[in-house]
């Protein structure tokens, strides 16, 4: 079985998020997808860095190193909330809607999508002590 990669840095996602949106791609053209944000030689390393734990694969035939994601974004996403909820919430996912709502309000058409999946959820049935505890 192969080990999870571990949850990104806040650079290494932000190196994720330019992978997922241009795809596989060159140390510069994901240093200049960023604003040439830091320097070029930083990019390249944390790429290297990646690369080590797994969250990007490198193609070596061309002659500048091709870089892509190796983790899904959406999979990526949901570990990473679902370690949030773990950690911060006790477990709890109404308590980490209703905090991230109150830190940062959703747009009527956030709104919209969020009440068409809460009507589209499949409840797991719950013991009454769940219940009483939420």
């Amino acid at each position: 079985m192969a080990k999870a990669s571990p949850d990104p840095t806040r650079a290494e996602l932000e190196i994720l998020r330019v992978l997922w949106q241009l795809g596989p791609a060159s140390v510069r053209q994901v240093w200049e997808a960023m604003g040439s944000k830091g320097s070029y030689t930083t990019v390249l390393k944390l790429l290297q860095v990646m690369l080590e734990k797994g969250l990007v694969k490198r193609n070596e035939a061309k002659l500048s190193h091709v870089y892509a994601a190796a983790v899904d974004r959406t999979v990526n996403q949901e570990r990473m909330v679902g370690g949030l909820i773990d950690r911060a919430f006790d477990g709890s996912v109404s308590e980490l809607i209703l905090r991230a709502l109150s830190v940062k309000p959703a747009s009527v058409k956030e709104i919209k999508t969020i009440r068409a999946l809460l009507a589209n959820v499949k409840h797991k049935p719950a013991s009454e002590k769940e219940d009483m505890g939420k």
